[in-house]
């Protein structure tokens, strides 16, 4: 399968404008409101309180079976609730920039919650499509144009978002145009096909609820795979949980620096790593694209390393970062991709909810509170050459996995093709 092929596919393409749309509501519900809020001189509690509009972000498995269970009247079980969702959050952003936090934060508040949940919700219903619709040989070009889309929103909706901002539209007609923006995430939706082997949805809401617990608990060695969503990628929440302090407190670069480097260098080689992780992974398969980028993903930490020993030099601290983010982003190309193949397509909206969340347990729970304890006792350069041997517990436990690995990859491969 040729890159033109793979990524412009009927099924691929669409995942770009898809990924976006999901990728939109997350910092106009965050960071931007948060710098729209303290423009009109809205206290720091109350600013600190908004912070708590993105709950619905870590809960989303909580209503996920209720996403399995239930199918609307048009598109189907996933777009149905994807086009939905989109047109609530359209007309939700929109509201929005009726508003002001200086004169109406309470309600505005509760706009934003609404629309942090239907974006919430959007993500469940757009993992399991993406789930359900890529063949194998495609999930790695699928994780791939998601981060993509995704990225790209993060970019317009804050960045971006906030020169508008200031600079041309003023608040509220930012926001009104953030809405128009994922008004038009819903053609993309129309666009999309169908799944070719659509799952069966529940019977109940009280099978939606129990069965995709039981028949995922139910396979052999679960408990290892489930510890290897949380090993795999852990070197690299470690590394990753405090690299802007480290550049610019441990490094003693400006934030301008950092900003221009991390920022727009971190993220261009973020997408250039999962584009060629995706297109990699149809020809090397599940297991070894997880086992080779998961080596790079690991050995890029030492990027960090050079530039916490070595002298202070932009091009350097360029080299480092856009070393990390390279192999980070196929590394998530892959794991993405792992989690798709473990979900039965009967409930992949629930289970990949519960694995997704998992799979942030390492960077929430492990990587936040104990990196700055460890870079207090060891200093920088210590610190990310631990990263590294914080990575292979992940890597060793992926090669004791790799007879299962290979077995879902050709159980999955066989149901495509059967």
């Amino acid at each position: 399968m040729n890159l033109s092929s793979l990524y412009f596919g009927r099924r691929v393409a669409p995942l770009l404008a898809l990924g976006f749309a999901s990728g939109l509501p997350l910092a106009l519900t965050g960071g931007t409101l948060q710098a729209w809020a303290t423009v009109e001189n809205v206290s720091l509690q109350e600013i600190g309180f908004l912070t708590l509009v993105g709950t619905a972000y870590t809960l989303k498995f909580v209503w996920a079976p209720f996403i399995d269970r239930y199918v609307p009247p048009l598109l189907g079980r996933r777009r149905g609730w994807m086009a939905v969702t989109q047109i609530l959050l359209a007309l939700g952003l929109i509201a929005m920039g009726m508003l002001s936090p200086g004169q109406s934060l309470g309600p505005l508040a509760l706009l934003a919650v609404m629309v942090a949940f239907f974006s919430a919700t959007q993500d469940i219903a757009f993992d399991a499509y993406r789930t359900d619709v890529l063949r194998p040989a495609e999930r790695g070009a699928g994780a791939a144009l998601s981060v993509l889309g995704y990225r790209l929103a993060m970019l317009v909706s804050g960045g971006l978002a906030l020169i508008v901002a200031d600079q041309w539209l003023g608040w509220g007609r930012t926001y009104a145009l953030m809405g128009l923006l994922m008004l038009v995430a819903v053609l993309a939706t129309l666009w999309a096909p169908e799944p070719e082997r659509p799952g069966q949805a529940p019977v109940s809401l009280t099978e939606a609820v129990i069965e995709p617990f039981k028949e995922f608990f139910a396979r052999p060695q679960v408990w290892m795979l489930l510890l290897l969503i949380v090993l795999y990628k852990l070197g690299d929440a470690f590394a990753g949980a405090l690299s802007t302090t480290f550049l610019i407190r441990g490094a003693g670069f400006t934030p301008t620096e950092v900003g221009t480097v991390n920022k727009l260098l971190g993220l261009s080689a973020t997408i250039v790593g999962a584009l060629a992780g995706g297109a990699l992974m149809a020809k090397l398969g599940l297991y070894r694209s997880l086992m080779a980028f998961g080596i790079l993903q690991a050995v890029s930490n030492f990027g960090y390393w050079l530039i916490a020993v070595g002298p202070q030099s932009i091009w350097l601290m360029a080299f480092g970062v856009g070393l990390e983010n390279l192999c980070g982003g196929m590394g998530t190309a892959a794991f993405v991709a792992l989690l798709m193949g473990l979900c039965n397509h009967q409930f992949s909206a629930t289970q990949f909810a519960l694995l997704s969340a998992l799979s942030a347990v390492g960077r929430t729970y492990l990587a936040g509170p104990l990196t700055p304890p460890l870079v207090e006792s060891f200093g920088w350069p210590i610190f990310f050459a631990m990263t590294v041997v914080i990575a292979l517990p992940g890597l060793w436990l992926l090669w004791q996995r790799r007879t299962e690995i290979d077995a879902l990859d050709d159980r999955v491969k066989a149901e495509a093709n059967s």
